[in-house]
């Protein structure tokens, strides 16, 4: 995991059944939020349905890679559960603590899905846009139905690349011990954006001038357009509370 990065290009080579049933029994195994399981996968080989996504999103990587995971909250099977059992299903996915619930399940299960595809020597690379480009056009692609709402999409192949290892925060400014320190932040944020702009300019490939400070806000102010919360309440999801 340390040499980790997210690989864009992949080889035409599949991946196995043997290996999918492994990174299948990772995710089953993933923990969640009081064993509730508020996930579910949708593993998607069919060249259609990825050029679809790509039309979409935008993202070459889905129509190149071989398998495509989208990892939703899924709140749809318990509501089936407690119809079945002719309990009451409380209004918990329409609260933001529902839908924390179900990011946080959504998200670990991706991780557990990177961990175990990157041990079988895949590459991998997490797609946003897979929840933001289009999620109504999506929901509607995928059939999701009502309390299922895409979280992140997993590009999954035979890495045909090998890109340069982009430099994370440094220790002093991702761990606290015991309280958060504001001591000196800005400096080593400062400190870390030359390091980024540094890495832009001269990493193999294509380069940029960004730096990171600058460039996490301009996404902050294109992701200010996203209508997220209409397209969860289309979901049946949404923040009542």
């Amino acid at each position: 995991m340390l040499e980790r990065r997210s690989v864009r290009r992949y080889e035409r080579e599949p991946i196995t059944p043997e290996q999918m049933d492994f990174i299948y029994e990772a995710i089953r195994n993933t923990p969640t939020s009081y064993n509730g399981q508020q996930f579910s996968v949708i593993d998607i080989d069919d060249q259609a349905i990825k050029e679809s996504l790509y039309s979409l999103t935008g993202q070459k990587q889905i129509k190149t890679c071989n398998r495509f995971l989208v990892f939703c909250i899924d709140y749809y099977k318990i509501t089936m559960g407690a119809e079945a059992k002719g309990v009451e299903m409380p209004e918990f996915p329409k609260t933001a603590d529902g839908v924390i619930v179900g990011v946080v399940d959504a998200a670990l299960a991706m991780m557990s899905t990177i961990v175990a595809a990157e041990s079988l020597g895949l590459g991998t690379c997490p797609i946003g846009y897979a929840r933001t480009a289009a999620p109504d056009e999506i929901s509607h692609l995928l059939e999701l139905p009502k309390g299922v709402f895409v979280v992140c999409g997993l590009a999954i192949g035979v890495p045909r690349e090998q890109p340069d290892l982009k430099p994370k925060q440094p220790h002093d400014l991702m761990f606290f011990h015991n309280k958060y320190s504001t001591e000196n932040v800005t400096a080593r944020v400062l400190a870390y954006d030359k390091i980024i702009k540094e890495y832009n300019a001269t990493r193999s490939g294509h380069k940029t001038d960004n730096d990171w400070v600058t460039h996490m806000l301009g996404y902050y102010t294109e992701a200010m357009n996203y209508n997220i919360l209409a397209a969860l309440e289309n979901q049946g999801l949404g923040v009542t509370r």
